[in-house]
């Protein structure tokens, strides 16, 4: 052995005998701080944190609130916390061994009741506290900002008992935080993307308090009976709106264009194929549209922020309207929402009769599961490649989040269409898609494509295939083309 490497280890051990001496000393410091706040605070706390109690009780009350990142927060929390306490107990305490701090330094009312016998180092109660601190502060950073500070003062009250010198309590921290970190690389927290915000194009439209110039046109059987109950409600509120009720034979594109003839404002009530109909014939009667929520699901209502029959009723008495962009399906036909092939709509009604019962997310990869084994992909050729699909989704607008769950959309006039393609063509390729999904990969995924363009197209290798719009399954097509119509339809909607 050379005289440097000598040198070296006796500068590592005197380093290390430093810090040693360094920790005892501020644990002294501590423990012997005449201190009441301590002496009545650091004992309750630190029981709370036994077993994780503490955590739990925060992560239950996070799950039983609206908030979807509170509640992804809680759910990481715990799965980091699991992770962080296997780890700390059965690996960390195992490796490094330290003894227990002299615990007779601490006053005897603040001296833990039970001193643990395990190695000191590290602190699991800190290693915990630090794991679901950052694994809920990944999710949603105000509440990990509290957390945090709630953690430190679970750390101090290990060292205030006497079960913990200070490095023991920053080793947990560094264990805890080091496990959610990673956790937070292989499956990654839900993000929401930003888009710019832009000012609505408002439309010079007169107040309408009680409803004249509106004609109705709406289907009192449509959503399980909910058009009859819109029905009353815009009787009561707008007592000069026209109503027109569609009956079984009726042709609904005929009722609405013969409507939009002598209304100053067509109004809508249905699902949104209905909608995508009215739309269309809004368009080219040149007269504002109003949507009355009153089919299944009510997506494009929603998103416009008419999600109830008295916001509908709101903007059009404030006379509050603007424009939002419409698709064009090869020059003839409108889409509002979403167009697909594939099994994209099966995909969807399988994940929305579960989600509700078991979670969006694991709604979502069971439905996947259950498409990408049971439906027929198809071959499309677009952007000079081609490429097998079993899902293929098209929306009017960004839809968020990214990923193949889109939900919802913040705006809708940015003028553009949101593709979104699955490629099931290739060796492993179901495997690998669902593993992507299971671990939060899939927007990273080369099986994954996703654009934003003002224009799509693509054409059926194998023959004309089905394509859905807006939820209603219609003609097939051996070539599509979209073209995103900016600001193209005028709605009255809730405007700021």
């Amino acid at each position: 052995m050379t005289s440097r490497s000598l040198l070296d280890g006796q500068g590592i051990r005197q380093i290390t005998g430093g810090l040693g001496t360094l920790d005892r000393e501020v644990f002294e410091a501590v423990a012997e701080s005449p201190t009441p706040l301590l002496d009545k605070a650091m004992p309750l706390l630190t029981r709370a944190a036994d077993h994780s109690k503490l955590w739990f009780a925060i992560a239950a009350a996070l799950s039983a609130t609206g908030s979807p990142s509170a509640r992804r927060g809680a759910g990481r929390g715990v799965a980091t916390l699991a992770v962080t306490s296997l780890v700390t107990n059965q690996v960390a305490k195992r490796v490094w061994t330290r003894e227990r701090p002299n615990s007779s330094l601490v006053p005897l009312m603040r001296r833990a009741r039970r001193m643990p016998t395990s190695s000191s180092l590290p602190s699991g109660h800190s290693a915990s506290a630090a794991a679901f601190a950052v694994g809920v502060g990944l999710e949603s950073p105000p509440l990990g900002l509290g957390l945090a500070l709630l953690a430190g003062l679970v750390g101090l009250s290990r060292v205030a008992t006497g079960a913990h010198y200070p490095g023991d309590v920053f080793a947990g921290f560094g264990i805890g935080a080091a496990i959610a970190v990673l956790g937070g690389r292989l499956v990654p927290p839900i993000v929401p993307a930003k888009l710019p915000a832009t000012e609505p194009l408002r439309i010079e439209t007169p107040e309408r308090p009680e409803g004249a110039g509106v004609v109705l046109v709406i289907n009192p059987a449509s959503g399980s009976g909910t058009g009859t109950r819109v029905i009353d409600e815009v009787r009561q509120k707008l007592p000069k709106a026209e109503i027109v009720e569609l009956g079984e034979d009726d042709d609904p594109d005929a009722v609405l264009r013969d409507a939009a003839q002598r209304a100053e404002v067509l109004g809508v009530g249905g699902g949104d194929g209905t909608v995508a109909c009215a739309a269309s014939v809004a368009v080219s009667a040149g007269v504002p549209l109003a949507v009355f929520p009153a089919g299944t699901f009510n997506h494009f209502a929603k998103d416009i922020g008419c999600d109830t029959v008295e916001r509908t009723v709101a903007a059009i008495r404030a006379g509050n309207a603007s424009y939002v962009d419409l698709v064009c399906l090869n020059e003839d036909q409108m889409v509002i929402n979403t167009a697909s092939i594939g099994a994209y709509p099966a995909f969807v009604q399988t994940r929305e009769k579960l989600e509700h019962k078991i979670g969006k997310p694991l709604a979502g990869l069971y439905a996947m599961w259950h498409t990408l084994r049971r439906e027929e992909p198809v071959r499309i050729r677009y952007d000079n490649k081609t490429l097998q699909t079993s899902l293929f989704f098209l929306g009017n607008s960004v839809y968020l989040p990214t990923g193949f769950a889109p939900a919802r959309r913040t705006r809708m006039d940015d003028g553009l269409i949101d593709v979104r393609i699955l490629e099931t063509g290739r060796r492993l390729s179901r495997l690998r898609i669902l593993t992507a999904i299971l671990l939060g990969r899939l927007v990273r995924s080369p099986l994954y494509h996703e654009m934003q363009v003002p224009e799509f197209s693509f054409e059926a290798v194998d023959g004309p295939t089905p394509l859905a719009r807006d939820g209603e399954v219609g003609d097939s097509y051996d070539r599509a083309s979209f073209t995103a119509r900016y600001r193209a339809l005028p709605v009255f909607r809730p405007l700021p």
